[in-house]
């Protein structure tokens, strides 16, 4: 049976509860080390899903005439 994808908001809300648990400092080594690896997994999910909505920003703003791209503000 095929893992449900998360959505942008339960993956960033994961997200910001591990980074929480690694910032109160009370996980062992290895427990850091699996929130991590989960963290970065989702960082990457939250990444993806940004950008393929910039891609349909882009093309519908595009099939509208307007030439300007969408793009994310970098912080």
């Amino acid at each position: 049976m095929a893992k449900e994808e998360k959505s942008f908001e339960e993956a960033i809300t994961k997200l910001e509860t591990i980074v929480k648990e690694l910032e109160s400092g009370n996980c062992t080594l290895d427990e850091s080390i699996e929130k991590y690896t989960e963290g970065m997994k989702l960082a990457k999910i939250c990444g993806d899903k940004l950008n393929n909505a910039t891609e349909k920003i882009n093309k519908i703003l595009k099939e509208n005439g307007t030439l300007e791209d969408f793009e994310v503000p970098e912080e």
